[in-house]
């Protein structure tokens, strides 16, 4: 038995914008008082992972540090075999030396290192680099959609694309997850599976405008909750197949993916629902400001006669 998906979607859409405006006040409220939490991609300070080959506990390894004098402002991602260690500060070519022998003759003689270090210009590099991406990408599709479709889908489109990644950003600053590359990587993949289901909902809603009679708005909010409603099994199985495994990266995945997946959980989320009650509404909103041609020359006549 199928489920019946004709739902008055424009209509439920407010509690959707609601529920984003709030969010995003949140998160601009977040971002302005803390920022976002820099991984060491996009701050300077040096990463030192650790592959381990017996039990090194943490306790153990700051003490090292502080012998060192490297011991401040120092943040840990333990692991089974492989632990974390991020500086602050960048370390120089000596210090590490001295780290890597000291390391191996007190804890752990056979435990090999990783260091990658990032300076205070190429982590501004960094930044910009991933912020020009996100809108080189919002501008791409912004042309695309113009082409294919007309400039209110692509208002309507970059509007949701913007509101999704908006809303990954404004959560992870509000709960202080670390912002790194693949963090970046998954927005872009949140913007490339959300602009792909708004598509499909976009050309059903012009397949079905060339065969509905459009008089009111009332009428153009019924065709685009049919259409929505033709597409929704579709994009819904979609966003399931991605989001289930999403969860399983972020649940069995590594270390150095659990951002991503966990932006992916997120922005999965978001996107499901901004396709739907963020992009349709506002594409309503902006064509029923358009006068109609046929109401245009009624009036004209009803003026003449």
């Amino acid at each position: 038995m199928r489920f019946n998906w004709d739902l008055k979607y424009i209509k439920m859409s407010k509690w959707f914008y609601t529920f984003s405006i709030i969010i995003t006040l949140l998160g601009i409220l977040s971002l302005s008082i803390f920022g976002l939490n820099y991984g060491v991609d996009f701050r300077s300070g040096s990463n030192v992972d650790v592959n381990l080959t017996k039990v090194v506990t943490q306790q153990q390894i700051q003490s090292l540090l502080d012998k060192k004098g490297i011991g401040k402002d120092v943040d840990y991602t333990p692991g089974k075999e492989r632990f974390g260690i991020r500086f602050s500060q960048v370390l120089t070519d000596q210090q590490v030396n001295d780290f890597k022998i000291s390391f191996n003759k007190e804890l752990d003689p056979n435990a090999s290192f990783e260091v990658n270090t990032v300076d205070t210009e190429m982590a501004k590099e960094l930044e910009r680099n991933a912020i020009l991406a996100i809108l080189l990408a919002s501008v791409a599709i912004a042309v695309y959609i113009s082409i294919r479709f007309e400039w209110r889908f692509a208002i309507a489109a970059i509007i949701s694309l913007l509101h999704d990644a908006f809303l990954v950003i404004s959560i992870f600053s509000i709960f202080r997850l670390e912002v790194n590359l693949t963090f970046i990587t998954a927005i872009l993949t949140i913007v490339g599976f959300s602009i792909n289901d708004t598509v499909v909902i976009f050309d059903r809603i012009r397949e079905n405008l060339r065969f509905a009679k459009k008089k009111s708005r009332a009428d153009l909010e019924q065709v685009v909750d049919h259409s929505i409603a033709q597409t929704m099994t579709r994009s819904l199985a979609t966003v399931f197949t991605v989001f289930i495994a999403s969860v399983c990266l972020f649940i069995f995945g590594g270390e150095s993916i659990r951002m991503f997946s966990l932006a992916m959980v997120i922005g999965l989320l978001f996107g499901a629902y901004s396709s739907i009650f963020i992009a349709s509404p506002l594409w309503v909103a902006l064509k029923g400001k358009q006068k109609s041609p046929t109401a245009g020359g009624g009036a004209a006549k009803t003026a003449k006669s």
